[in-house]
């Protein structure tokens, strides 16, 4: 079990509880992941959902490690047909659970990490928190589910991709992608606090509020740009499938330990 689930006074608890690999995202974690989401979104008690994890970092993004249901010769096929599922299709259903949602972030959210908060309605980030896609490393021109201009706007997503850099909590509530930065010791607790105010609210109007702004997002062209770039995602694997034989061109053991 990779996902702790609760319920308490209507706010529902998705933890991740994969510390000792930093949370990276091998397919049982998302799976699971995805599960609790839509536990949470059914069930009438529920008015507030917290996403949050344990351990020092949020999450070290997509597991590059292989194994379980990896084939032995990788496709460009088989990548889409994974990728679509897990990192597209969960993401956008998480972003449209009609029901509102926090992430709270700590230390590393590095690439597929985005993909965990950026679908959440608020984030609330500790002091320490660090957000970065670096995988042009890879040949590659953005995580799937590209967010990146909505959250940050065009001259700081160009930033971080073009350079690999990481955007403190600071930079990141600038730039409105993070809501609050509080202390470490502080997350859990404020996010809490934040979704107890926002429980009390009556849920129809909370769903109404969110659809609207949603909604609103959507005519502006995210959904449409969201699916098109995906698309665009796909041709750096095809490129370094051409070129290594692999979707990863970047040495893991130098990734891993930018992120101890």
């Amino acid at each position: 079990m990779y996902i702790d689930y609760g319920v308490a006074d209507s706010i529902a608890t998705i933890t991740l509880n994969r510390p000792e690999a930093a949370n990276a995202q091998n397919p049982e974690l998302l799976d699971e992941l995805d599960a609790a989401w839509t536990r949470a979104a059914e069930d009438n008690e529920v008015k507030v959902i917290i996403l949050r994890a344990n351990g020092k970092h949020f999450s070290a993004g997509h597991d590059l490690r292989g194994g379980g249901e990896v084939p032995e010769k990788i496709s460009l096929e088989f990548i889409i047909q994974h990728e679509a599922r897990r990192y597209l299709d969960y993401t956008l259903r998480w972003r449209n659970v009609p029901k509102p949602s926090i992430a709270a972030v700590q230390g590393r959210c590095i690439s597929g990490g985005l993909l965990l908060c950026w679908p959440c309605d608020l984030i609330l980030a500790s002091d320490d928190a660090l957000f970065s896609d670096p995988v042009a490393l890879m040949g590659i021109g953005g995580v799937e589910y590209h967010g990146h201009t909505w959250e940050l706007g065009p001259r700081k997503a160009k930033e971080i991709l073009f350079t690999g850099r990481a955007l403190t909590a600071e930079e990141a509530e600038r730039t409105g992608m993070v809501n609050r930065v509080v202390a470490r010791d502080e997350l859990d607790a404020q996010t809490r606090e934040l979704a107890e105010q926002i429980a009390t609210m009556p849920p129809f109007a909370l769903r109404q509020a969110k659809r609207a702004v949603n909604q609103t997002l959507d005519v502006q062209g995210f959904y449409a740009a969201i699916q098109s770039v995906f698309d665009i995602h796909q041709t750096g694997h095809g490129n370094a499938l051409s070129v290594s034989g692999w979707p990863v061109l970047v040495d893991i053991e130098e990734m891993k330990a930018n992120i101890k």
